[in-house]
């Protein structure tokens, strides 16, 4: 039976190899890990689907700056082992975030993602229009979605940058 959970201090080591078969090291050059690296996931806002024992997907969100908007969530990565594809675990995974940052009373979500994909949770580019990742990212690519009702990225301008609690 498929469980998804908030991630928990063990998570860790099984989270990185499923990362590592999933992504591969390119996963490392990417912007967005820029943005992550040295830093913890939003408090309450990393999730795990577990099938038994064995961690089969994972979705992180991460406290970021978004230029004059002020803060904002940066989900990322999500990923799910192959096998699974297609299982609906991705978007469960995708919908415990997402819920969880609109109960917590966060404003916006943005990521670099496939548009298709992403399109049925309300990203879309038009979000996210005027921002930009720090280094190179593909602009198509980078999706917004606002989470409550007014529209917290509407009119923003600049570069995500980092923000959050520091790992240890």
């Amino acid at each position: 039976m498929i469980v998804i959970d908030r991630e928990s201090s063990f998570s860790h080591v099984e989270r990185e190899k499923l990362l590592d078969r999933v992504m591969g090291p390119a996963r490392f050059g990417k912007s967005s890990e820029a943005l992550r690296r040295g830093r913890l996931p939003a408090d309450g806002l990393a999730f795990v689907a577990h099938d038994g024992k064995h961690i089969i997907g994972t979705v992180r969100l991460w406290n970021v700056q978004a230029g004059n908007s002020g803060s904002a969530l940066l989900l990322g990565p999500l990923a799910v082992e192959k096998v699974y594809n297609g299982s609906g675990v991705g978007a469960g995974l995708m919908y415990a975030a997402l819920n969880a940052a609109q109960s917590t009373g966060h404003r916006s979500v943005l990521l670099v993602g496939d548009p298709d994909y992403y399109a049925r949770f309300g990203f879309h580019a038009a979000s996210a229009n005027g921002l930009a990742m720090p280094g190179y990212f593909d602009r198509h690519r980078f999706l917004g979605i606002n989470l409550g009702p007014e529209d917290a990225l509407s009119g923003s301008t600049g570069i995500l940058s980092a923000t959050g609690q520091l790992a240890h």
